[in-house]
């Protein structure tokens, strides 16, 4: 190739080790050439072992598999490798397989593969369930698993690991002849038979226990040797395993955008528009800038505001979000590389790997959450070797700040948070299990000895093996009765789906993402903007305006659930709402923001961001306590409310939301009471309508006390309830409920009555089913997070406890408080007008008036081709 190319130092080691037959984890930083790093060492390998015949066209077969967790990253990983192939003259056909691929070109894969495949873990699994599927991969060498990071510690990368195990093993079986000749032929090339034995054995072919090469590409998380470990699984020999990292320092220039006015008594939300002027200002100096927000309702707020108050961006501004059509998402992403936009509106579904060299400016609006999730997002400008990142931090409350300032100092000092992988996972085993059975079917002690190699199911035991073939064959102990949960057969030993219908529906199914049922947006004179939320549409009156991909759209009516809409003139309009949206800190993140607020209460003022909050942090201090990291600071006081208890571990809103509730119980058992609880990243208040026994409480050794952890919380809450939830999502995935075929799903309050009625069912009958065990295992593990909530309680028993009796909220107190008001619902005031209300009752100076819509402050020069 022609482009004067120099390779990074780890290029080339992932050139030898790939060459050398190795399997392993590439551990590179966003923009650092990491997807050549792998696919060139993979077409000079094809060239070396076809020197006379790789220019002429060939039927090769898939030779890569090449797998990513968003859809969107496959077309621009596509074209980069085609033009690759392209230059060298390779006559080959870079393909994707996707949700988005459509129907008549996915009939055309099943005909004839190309030589590299891009796809999804789903798009992986319905491969698997063709009928004669190893065909497919006869000639596979290399599996690639982009972006593992991402699927590492979700279900999506359990299935990864399922899919992979089933790759490996058809590899080893269809190579065992193929492999004898390759070694010959290797011991030839370096001797022959006359040649040094002990050398030959030495340089032999790392793959002689696993012909299918397997790289994983990670960014950088805080347990890479874990993250190869899972990838590869449990049979995996370490001698054939490198592990490649890049060692590059990724120029990163981290701006926070400093308010004017720093509000004492802020609350979460409300700053961030109020910042429009100043970020539009550092649009206008770009060239091309990602404004990255949290959530899809963030994103089309912002998007709007922006259009409202800047209207001559209209035209150069887009917006790219998972509800938008895949249409409007690839027109943006083709407009972001020919530079024909300025600005984009985004959320994570830009987080990842798609290369627009444009991009030279960041906005992340509110924090992150998580170090590592800011650091891809940051990478999205400056995306090429050598290239300075310039990301800028824009707070959506005073108190946010600090964990700009927290963020900073966690990427100075590499912090990064560790990616736990899911184990047991059975809903996606049985799955999985269909899956095999809709192809060709499975032998059940050949799928038990290959699924017990996966990291997920390494603890699997024969008798939990034997339930699940009881559950897909005759529904278990408790459904033997219903036919429809009667799927798999067995004959001569074999697993086989032969219903059509069953095969169909669980084909539909495949896949672990799960949300709200979504309704398709449609223009009534035709054409596709996204999907919304079922319980959004629901709410709709026909005539109402709501704002979706940028439009002021007038709601008409809902058929065979799609929602039909039209133009609206209005400016006024709500805008839909997302669930699962709202992030919690990461501990890594909560851990440096409580070492920051150490330095805030020893005086220490490095950061800009704690020099802006010095007058918040001042009245923090006179009314109450600023707290160091020996100390756990709790706040007590009366209002006409109640009794108010605020505690601050600073460990995250899961955490906080555990230990409120966990917290509350034991006082209870002290003094009967009933509380209400309200918290944020920072901490939490119970409120009760009598005096709460705090120092009683705080006398006994066991109120912070890991004894009894377990029965204590599941006690004070609704165990039952949590679990219930959780179990709606397995239900889903280990097909129990079927959601519908295209354009008629199921609507969801019928889906909820079926998997609850599923749930009291197994509950009732069945207490030792694996799912409601895994349900409960889940609410745990990641509704309370269960582990930080252990390890804060241990942190907190060694600090020393402040109990501070103030007079009024103080800043930390404040934006906890006003948590609370957003769950009563009945009223005719608004948010702000509300919470100024509160401030004055409680004497607070310095807080946040309502946000009135500013009048648009800095220019833009208009440039050639905008």
């Amino acid at each position: 190739m022609e482009k004067n190319w120099e390779q990074f130092p780890f290029q080339a080691e992932m050139m030898d080790a790939y060459l050398g037959g190795y399997s392993g984890l590439l551990n590179a930083p966003t923009g650092s050439g990491k997807t050549f790093a792998l696919f060139l060492p993979f077409l000079a390998g094809f060239i070396n072992a076809n020197p006379e015949t790789y220019k002429t066209r060939q039927n090769n077969g898939l030779l890569m598999l090449w797998i990513t967790p968003l859809r969107a990253l496959t077309n621009d990983i596509r074209k980069a490798m085609q033009e690759a192939c392209d230059e060298i003259g390779l006559p080959w056909r870079i393909a994707t397989r996707t949700g988005d691929t459509p129907a008549a070109e996915k009939q055309a894969l099943k005909k004839k593969l190309p030589e590299v495949l891009l796809t999804t873990p789903e798009s992986l699994h319905l491969m698997l369930a063709q009928k004669e599927y190893p065909k497919l991969f006869n000639q596979l060498q290399v599996v690639v698993i982009d972006e593992w990071h991402e699927l590492l510690g979700t279900k999506r990368g359990v299935q990864v690991e399922l899919g992979l195990s089933r790759l490996k093993n058809l590899a080893s079986v269809g190579s065992d002849n193929r492999f004898a000749v390759d070694s010959l032929q290797f011991a030839e090339s370096n001797g022959g038979s006359g040649g040094n034995a002990n050398e030959n054995k030495n340089r032999q072919l790392p793959t002689a226990h696993c012909p299918l090469k397997i790289w994983g590409i990670s960014a950088t998380i805080g347990n890479l040797e874990q993250a190869a470990e899972v990838l590869l699984g449990d049979d995996f020999p370490q001698e054939q395993v490198k592990m490649v990292r890049a060692n590059l320092e990724k120029k990163l220039d981290i701006r926070s955008i400093i308010p004017q006015n720093i509000e004492n008594y802020s609350w979460a939300g409300h700053i961030g528009l109020k910042l429009l002027p100043e970020v539009m200002e550092i649009v206008a100096k770009s060239k091309t800038t990602l404004i990255f927000t949290n959530t899809r309702s963030q994103s089309e707020i912002w998007y709007h505001a922006i259009l409202d108050n800047y209207p001559e961006y209209a035209g150069i501004m887009a917006m790219h979000h998972g509800s938008l059509d895949n249409e409007l998402r690839n027109w943006v992403e083709a407009a972001l590389h020919a530079e024909a936009l300025k600005l984009v509106v985004c959320t994570s579904s830009l987080d990842l790997g798609v290369d627009f060299r444009p991009v030279d400016t960041v906005v992340q609006v509110g924090s992150p959450k998580g170090v590592a999730r800011f650091m891809q997002r940051a990478g999205r400008s400056g995306h090429h070797p050598g290239a300075t990142s310039l990301a800028y931090f824009v707070p959506t409350h005073s108190l946010e700040l600090l964990e700009g300032a927290a963020l900073k100092e966690a990427i100075k000092a590499k912090i990064f948070e560790s990616r736990d992988p899911m184990l047991l996972t059975m809903d996606v085993l049985i799955q999985y299990m269909v899956t095999l059975a809709v192809s060709d079917g499975f032998k059940a002690e050949d799928l038990f000895k290959e699924v017990k190699t996966t990291y997920a199911f390494a603890d699997l035991s024969r008798n939990e093996f034997g339930q699940l073939l009881d559950f897909i064959t005759s529904g278990g102990k408790t459904l033997a009765q219903y036919d429809e949960f009667l799927k798999v057969e067995v004959e001569n030993g074999v697993y086989k789906v032969n219903s059509r219908r069953v095969a169909m529906r669980h084909r539909l199914s495949i896949g672990t993402i799960t949300s709200e049922l979504s309704i398709r947006v449609k223009w009534l004179s035709g054409g596709s903007l996204g999907t919304i939320e079922e319980s959004f549409v629901s709410k709709l009156k026909p005539g109402n305006t709501f704002w979706f991909a940028g439009r002021s759209l007038e709601f008409v009516r809902v058929k065979e659930m799609t929602a039909y809409v039209k133009k609206s003139n209005s400016t006024k309009g709500i805008i839909p709402s997302w669930n699962g949206g709202r992030m919690p800190l990461s501990s890594q993140l909560a851990a440096v923001f409580r070492l920051k607020l150490d330095e805030v209460a020893h005086g220490v003022e490095r950061d800009v961001e704690v020099k802006a909050l010095k007058p918040l942090f001042k009245l923090q201090q006179k009314l109450s306590h600023l707290p160091q990291s020996h100390e756990f600071l709790i706040e007590s006081f009366k209002s006409k409310e109640g009794h108010h208890l605020l505690f601050y571990p600073f460990e995250g809103r899961l955490v906080h939301e555990g230990m409120a509730s966990l917290l509350a119980y034991r006082i209870s058992k002290i003094k009967p009471a009933s509380f209400s609880i309200a918290m944020n990243d920072y901490g939490f208040e119970l409120l009760a309508d009598e005096d709460i026994p705090i120092e009683e409480a705080l006398e006994d050794a066991s109120f912070f006390s890991l004894d009894n952890l377990i029965d204590d919380i599941q006690h004070s809450l609704n165990a039952n309830e949590m679990a219930r939830r959780r179990f709606r999502d397995i239900a889903h995935i280990g097909g129990l409920v079927f959601t519908g075929y295209p354009g008629q799903q199921v609507k969801n309050k019928h889906l909820q009555a079926s998997t609850s009625l599923l749930f009291e069912v197994f509950s009732e009958y069945e207490p030792d089913n694996l799912l409601v065990r895994q349900a409960y295992n889940e609410a745990l593990a990641f509704q309370l997070e269960e582990f930080r909530l252990r390890a804060a309680l241990q942190r907190i028993q060694t600090q020393n406890i402040i109990l501070k009796v103030i007079e009024r909220p103080t800043p930390f107190a404040f934006p906890i408080m006003v948590d609370s008001l957003g769950r009563e619902k009945l009223t005719t005031e608004t948010m702000e007008e509300r919470i100024a209300k509160m401030a004055r009752s409680y004497g607070a100076e310095g807080v946040a008036e309502p946000a009135e819509r500013k009048s648009r402050k800095p220019g833009i020069t208009r440039k050639k081709g905008f």
